[in-house]
């Protein structure tokens, strides 16, 4: 796997605002940002209008000032492009920047991201202000990086939307014909003869979704749009600073584009990580791993994140002592290679005075998040350049999709509580609990690398994904599927040769019927044999567990019988098997087991493969490992109140934040991170 260096250090930081204080604000911001270890500089994102105050006009040199005062403190910026926020001339003057919304409501000028992507008036005075500021900087010491405008997102239905989205499907389908055979519009009569009877799938329609696969296009015709308005901007940046790295944030609410097409387009892949203050430590790790697949493995940035409370929530919980430096280890010891956060100096108006940053409304040095940010600071630039470009060797993958995230929610049926995300999480949770290291690919990567594969509610699936499943499984390989899978084409077209449509054939079963449960009701797994664990031995006792949320009914064709159902007029018949094909094997659940079902599940199938843990800790400890150049660095992270111990084996290790020398056993205080380097096993 290709290694990726952009930077001899750790990036940390984030974003700056100079433009929202006074000019002797900045001299103090500089000392405590310097001070406190800041390295790296985000801005000016959201500083169009101070930028371009009039059409013709263009105001650089307090930017000029401030980009001299970063580097005369040895420190580096990441050059935003400011387009995520027009100014008011621009949608005043050019009422086609601004976008019409679902409810087929014109916006009027103000927030942020509040422009639509397939303005030509908006490329062309966002493609003029990168040219401007690359043209300007691109000779500036402080240049590392260039940030192309701010989490991309708003979703657009005006008429300009509407004829690119004709076009797009005119290149996608060719002929009208085809349009209607692969949307299926002969439904309801919404069958076309022309693209202009095209629309989009706004409210207007009254119901936006009587049109799965419009809707479904839709989506795909917005990231298209979006990758547009990035490469807009990047060709011009690139061709005047060809030799500097450019990246974009994507938000921390993912779903909205589909981040492996926009990640093609990125030096780096950019997130905004802000999990909520209820979200599993799982999902987090997760959400990062999934950022790490989106460019094959290779290390991504985490461009935000806050330094204490987030004000969006419903209750701005404080981040408690000690706990943003866990997210920032973790966020590491899952492939990031920066350390970036929002913000710097916390504002004193508008919706984010709320929000957390390293230097409080006061400009004091000794608050606990200023002195909690230094530490960090400094333990980073102890770390230097160690384990920069390191990269994760897993043996297990998670199948994740945002086509097939984006059908399964659009789908009107078969329950209203089946999301996505959440059995994909169930599933990955599994393997987190058990420290052992996860990838999440797309169902037509390389697959030759895994001994496990999870494909968790592949409901959409090409001929190209299911040969792939396919000859992984008979190459050796195990392949682990659920209900709700195999059923429909990338046009979410229902498969008619029986389901699990194009996977039939490696589960060795045919799924007949699906029973959505009320969230009210639950139905029982009953195992033939009771599953074994990570040790080796007999798990726990246990052969029932609960199942809830589908149920589905199918027959075995081939498929040896694990389970059944325990309840109701399906009770005996089967609900989990496995498939012996080729050299591999094949599981099918049928139904949603509880999390002790699905935990105990995975650890079995680990133990058939020989798929272990990284480390043998104590619950409630992460360990994360990155490899590089014949060493690994093994992230042990303690995210509980108490006292821990990892188990090292007979591995030499060093601790890189104390520089010791640690052997067979580990102990961890509460709430403490060790980075171990070792030579690779």
């Amino acid at each position: 796997m290709k290694q990726h260096r952009f930077f001899d250090f750790i990036p940390f930081g984030g974003d700056y605002n100079p433009d929202q204080w006074p000019r002797e604000v900045w001299n103090k911001d500089m000392s405590l940002l310097k001070d406190a270890g800041v390295n790296f500089l985000t801005l000016p994102v959201f500083s169009w209008a101070k930028l371009q105050p009039s059409e013709n006009e263009y105001k650089f040199s307090w930017l000029d000032d401030v980009l001299d005062m970063i580097a005369e403190n040895e420190m580096k910026v990441c050059l935003a492009t400011p387009t995520a926020a027009q100014p008011a001339w621009m949608s005043l003057r050019y009422p086609d920047i601004l976008p019409v919304d679902i409810e087929g409501r014109k916006r009027t000028h103000g927030k942020r991201v509040n422009y639509c992507p397939n303005s030509l008036n908006y490329r062309k005075f966002s493609a003029a202000i990168a040219e401007k500021m690359a043209s300007r900087y691109k000779e500036h010491p402080a240049l590392a990086m260039w940030h192309i405008s701010n989490e991309y997102g708003t979703m657009c239905y005006c008429d300009t939307c509407a004829s690119a989205f004709r076009k797009w499907l005119e290149r996608r389908y060719l002929t009208v014909d085809k349009l209607n055979e692969r949307w299926n519009l002969a439904f309801w009569g919404h069958t076309i003869y022309s693209w202009d009877e095209v629309t989009v799938p706004s409210k207007l329609n009254d119901d936006d979704t009587h049109s799965p696969t419009k809707s479904l296009d839709y989506l795909r015709f917005m990231t298209d749009s979006i990758i547009e308005c990035y490469q807009n901007e990047r060709e011009v940046i690139q061709r005047i600073c060809p030799a500097v790295p450019a990246t974009t944030n994507s938000t921390g609410f993912i779903k909205k584009l589909d981040q492996s097409r926009i990640a093609k387009y990125l030096d780096v892949f950019g997130w905004d990580s802000y999990p909520s203050p209820s979200d599993d430590l799982s999902t987090v790790a997760l959400k990062h791993d999934i950022m790490r697949g989106l460019k094959d493995g290779a290390p991504f940035f985490m461009m935000e994140q806050s330094p204490n409370q987030q004000n969006w929530q419903p209750y701005n919980v404080l981040k408690r002592p000690g706990e943003v430096r866990r997210l920032s280890y973790q966020a590491l010891g899952h492939g990031s290679d920066a350390v970036l956060f929002f913000q710097m100096r916390a504002n004193c108006g508008g919706v984010e005075k709320f929000h957390g940053a390293f230097i409080s409304h006061d400009s004091r040095n000794d608050t606990r998040i200023y002195r909690e940010m230094t530490q960090l600071g400094k333990e980073l630039k102890t770390l230097g350049n160690s384990f920069i470009g390191a990269t994760t060797k897993a043996r297990a993958a998670i199948i994740f999709e945002w086509d097939n995230w984006w059908a399964v929610e659009l789908s009107s049926g078969p329950s209203c509580d089946l999301k996505y995300f959440e059995q994909v999480n169930a599933y990955y949770a599994a393997f987190y609990s058990q420290n052992i290291s996860v990838d999440i690919i797309r169902a037509e990567a390389d697959l030759s690398g895994y001994d496990i594969v999870i494909a968790p509610v592949l409901y959409m699936i090409t001929e190209a994904a299911a040969e792939n499943l396919k000859s992984f499984v008979s190459e050796g390989g195990t392949l682990v599927s659920t209900f709700f899978s195999g059923i429909v084409d990338e046009n979410d077209l229902i498969t008619t040769n029986g389901l699990p449509g194009l996977l039939r054939p490696v589960m060795g079963i045919r799924a007949e019927e699906i029973d959505a449960l009320p969230p009210d009701k639950t139905n029982t797994i009953v195992l033939k044999q009771p599953f074994t664990n990570n040790s080796g031995d007999a798990g726990p006792q246990k052969t029932n567990y609960s199942c809830n949320l589908l149920c589905g009914i199918i027959h075995c064709e081939g498929a040896e019988v694990l389970a059944v159902y325990g309840n109701d007029f399906y009770a005996g018949k089967p609900c989990l098997t496995k498939y012996d094909y080729g050299k591999g094997a094949a599981y099918y659940l049928a139904t949603a087991g509880d999390s002790r079902f699905i935990k105990d599940f995975i650890s079995h199938v680990c133990v058939e493969k020989g798929v272990t843990p990284s480390l043998d800790a104590s619950d409630g400890i992460e360990v994360a490992v990155r490899n590089r150049d014949g060493r690994e660095y093994t992230f042990v992270i303690n995210h509980t109140a108490n006292p821990g111990r990892v188990k090292l084996g007979e591995g030499q290790y060093t601790d890189l934040l104390s520089g010791k020398a640690v052997s067979k056993i580990l102990d961890i205080a509460a709430g403490d991170v060790r980075i171990l380097e070792s030579d690779e096993k």
